[in-house]
């Protein structure tokens, strides 16, 4: 999902887990209970992993739904922290590994063999999937998660402190620095792009015309246009524009909420506890266009089911996925809308959703619509924190753009090389 705890796995590394393997052991630090006692009808014992959602009540959600699956005994792993991939990634390794669990569309789970290939559970429903998640879970032809729910990312802003100093809200980059500059108080900051400011590089590449990777898989992200966005970031970190060290991370609204911040980059699973903290006070905007070539950039961030291949009971896993992600469109439904807003998936769930047809979610989803970008599953964990370390080392430590970004192309050239030869 989006979580409050974890849109964008883009924070953290399958690297870092690994590094950390011998320091975690055999996932103890997910508690004993693994799902290997007790039994449903069949007397099959299932575990599913998720990270802790920050939107209350999803735990109980997720736990509900397993209660009702009547086939197997479905056990919860509910873990909390900033390390759910490093937990994950360790427990795949181990004889507790889950038999389900939640992630992105990864082609490096895929050539592993450590995800299941699931085209035949979605073949019957693949036309009412938005296309651009089917083409994102797509590796050689088949298709190996199932998408539970769409998570657009953009601005959010106070109007009444926009309207206060005079400010539109921003359609290019360089309004947004101007805007950083105007917004900035004794009291409050201009914005906030998240404690590492890393949430907004991606969106950063799109908004310039670039990409991360160009379709038959060479770097597309190292550009002049990049290079000079990094620098227009760099600006506003350096004359003290940015909200820095907030208590809660990005994927928070609380920086927005409490009046920290006048704009803030978020999720739209956030609106529901904005809207009730600030009313009708609020709007939201895309990463604005920051070259002539580019145009305004979303993230979709969101969540998918995989089952583990190497499972002991991997048809009862399939089953069960199959279950509660194909058929059980109630609860499809529930997880999207009830705890925060997302979009779901399934284009008949999105059309009957109206919740999001009016007001500040109808806007999310149009932003979405228009200026969406979508998971690539070539895209790795260590890509991303190569470009991670271009944050910071071009915004936060003022090195020279070019330099940080041919760093990175070391770093990716490798993983290509690895996936693709």
């Amino acid at each position: 999902m989006s979580a409050m705890s974890s849109s964008n796995w883009d924070r953290r590394s399958v690297l870092r887990a690994a590094a950390g393997l011998a320091a975690l052991g055999p996932l103890a630090a997910c508690g004993s209970n693994n799902g290997r006692s007790g039994g449903g009808s069949s007397g099959k014992n299932l575990t599913q992993y998720f990270h802790a959602y920050g939107e209350a009540g999803t735990e109980q959600a997720i736990k509900k739904y397993a209660k009702a699956y009547d086939k197997a005994n479905v056990t919860t792993q509910w873990i909390t922290g900033s390390n759910f991939e490093s937990k994950l990634f360790s427990a795949l390794l181990t004889d507790n590994a889950p038999d389900v669990f939640e992630f992105h569309p990864q082609i490096q789970l895929v050539e592993s063999g450590q995800v299941a290939d699931l085209t035949d559970l979605i073949a019957p429903v693949k036309d009412d999937f938005n296309q651009a998640d089917i083409a994102s879970h797509t590796i050689d032809g088949k298709i190996w998660g199932i998408r539970m729910i769409d998570d657009p990312q953009f601005f959010f802003y106070r109007k009444s402190v926009l309207a206060d100093a005079g400010i539109e809200p921003p359609a290019t980059l360089d309004e947004l620095v101007e805007a950083a500059a105007k917004l900035t108080t004794d009291k409050v900051k201009g914005v906030f792009l998240g404690n590492s400011i890393t949430p907004v590089m991606n969106p950063l590449i799109w908004s310039t015309g670039a990409n991360t990777l160009t379709d038959d898989n060479k770097i597309a992200y190292h550009t002049d246009e990049v290079a000079a966005g990094l620098k227009q970031l760099r600006t506003m970190f350096k004359d003290g524009h940015l909200l820095l060290d907030a208590p809660a991370d990005w994927w928070d609204p609380s920086a927005l909420t409490q009046g920290l911040v006048a704009i803030q980059w978020c999720g739209m699973w956030a609106m529901p506890v904005i809207q009730q903290a600030l009313g009708d006070d609020v709007g939201i905007f895309p990463f604005p266009q920051s070259a002539d070539a580019g145009k305004p950039a979303v993230t979709n961030g969101g969540w998918s089911m995989f089952v583990n291949a190497k499972s002991k009971n991997i048809d009862a896993a399939k089953e069960y996925v199959k279950w509660l992600w194909i058929d059980q469109k109630e609860y499809q439904e529930d997880w999207a809308l009830s705890y925060g807003f997302h979009i779901p998936p399934r284009a008949s769930l999105a059309a009957s959703a109206t919740k999001l047809k009016s007001g500040l979610p109808a806007e999310g989803v149009k932003l979405f619509d228009e200026y969406g970008h979508f998971d690539n599953p070539a895209w790795t964990q260590a890509m991303i924190v190569a470009l991670e370390g271009v944050v910071a080392d071009t915004v936060r430590k003022g090195g020279d753009p070019q330099a940080a970004l041919d760093k990175a192309d070391k770093t990716v050239e490798r993983e290509l090389k690895k996936l693709f030869g």
